[in-house]
């Protein structure tokens, strides 16, 4: 009797571990087997990254942002727009991506505003995302409390070189001013058709073989110290034809130390002659001959020393593989220290012929 209790109770161990066992079997299979998502959502992602070869251009207001996939730059999705794993919202105006609207793959959403707090301008009080005009010059938009705006008249510009007096008037129905070329001084009839432009810059009037000469300053040089480029507009051709001219400018040396030779007492020197007769050279060749420019001096101050007045002459290069060529260089006679200085490369340098227009230039 005890014999068999025993065996029993053996057989009931037994069986008892077998269970077990093929329980955590059946659970090691479902753990290996790959997880499918029911709704089979849309990957929008793909590696390796192909971009294109030209950086996109964004629309006014709009930011160019890296894109969801930290590949390539792109547009931003504004407000409205549908967004993905991709397609990133603006987030420099407080956007976001929602998705509650497409449960439930959460695939695709739609860029919202994030909760944020209002704008005030002028009395009147803009929610968080709120696009408004506070007049037709300026479109704004409200982003957690600071105002952002671009303006709306963009296509209208100053003639730089063809005007020599332009004036902007309010036309009749407009928003946006207009620029007109004010024709103070009228040609004289006899003038050529093909040589009367709208205005020239000369106080009097030069022709020359039936040709009326029209000629624009030479332009800042485009470098302060070493050989730089300077440019104008001028038709004193064979062909009275307008076309745009080059010459070579050395204001100053870049090797040389100037404010040592200003005197003790004085803040300037205006003028500095090359002690030694020197050689020019460009691009590896050298002029023919020996010149001593002068240079424009330095300031202590806040002033600086532009040339005052020049010429133009002509400078004939000698090049290490036997050939030669000519340039006209800007010749300083004069040079004047004052507080209206220019950065050689400032692209809004020439707004400075319109001084009643401080507006454009800021």
């Amino acid at each position: 009797m005890k014999r068999l209790l025993l065996w029993i109770l053996v057989a009931s161990n037994i069986l008892q571990v077998l269970a077990q066992n093929s329980t955590a079997a059946s659970e090691g299979d479902e753990n290996t087997t790959d997880f499918v998502h029911p709704n089979n959502r849309t990957q929008y992602c793909h590696w390796p990254c192909q971009c294109l070869k030209r950086t996109p251009k964004c629309r006014p207001g709009i930011s160019l942002v890296m894109d969801g996939c930290e590949c390539c730059k792109a547009c931003a999705k504004q407000q409205g727009e549908n967004c993905t794993e991709a397609d990133t919202c603006d987030y420099h105006k407080g956007l976001y991506c929602d998705y509650s609207g497409d449960t439930p793959r959460y695939e695709v959403g739609i860029c919202a505003y994030m909760v944020g707090v209002g704008c005030e301008l002028n009395g009147a009080r803009y929610s968080n995302g709120q696009s408004f005009q506070p007049n037709c010059k300026y479109k704004c938009t409200c982003v957690n409390g600071a105002i952002g705006c671009i303006p709306v008249c963009r296509q209208s510009r100053p003639p730089l070189v063809w005007c020599q007096n332009p004036k902007r008037i309010k036309m009749p129905g407009k928003c946006c001013e207009q620029w007109i070329c004010d024709e103070s001084k009228k040609l004289r009839k006899t003038a050529p058709r093909h040589v009367a432009l709208s205005a020239y810059t000369g106080e009097s009037e030069v022709w020359r073989q039936n040709c009326l000469v029209q000629t624009t300053p030479w332009s800042t040089c485009s470098k302060s110290c070493g050989m730089g480029i300077s440019t104008r507009i001028s038709n004193e051709n064979d062909q009275c034809k307008v076309a745009k001219e080059r010459r070579l400018c050395y204001i100053r040396p870049c090797d040389i130390d100037i404010t040592k030779h200003i005197k003790k007492g004085k803040k300037c020197l205006s003028v500095l002659k090359q002690a030694e007769p020197m050689n020019f050279t460009l691009s590896g060749c050298v002029s023919r001959r020996t010149y001593r420019p002068k240079y424009c001096g330095v300031c202590t101050d806040d002033r600086c020393c532009t040339p005052q007045k020049s010429k133009t002459i002509e400078v004939k290069f000698d090049c290490p593989d036997g050939l030669g060529f000519s340039k006209n260089l800007m010749w300083i006679n004069s040079c004047f220290c004052n507080l209206k200085c220019k950065n050689p490369n400032d692209i809004f340098a020439d707004l400075s012929y319109y001084p009643n227009y401080s507006e454009i230039a800021n």
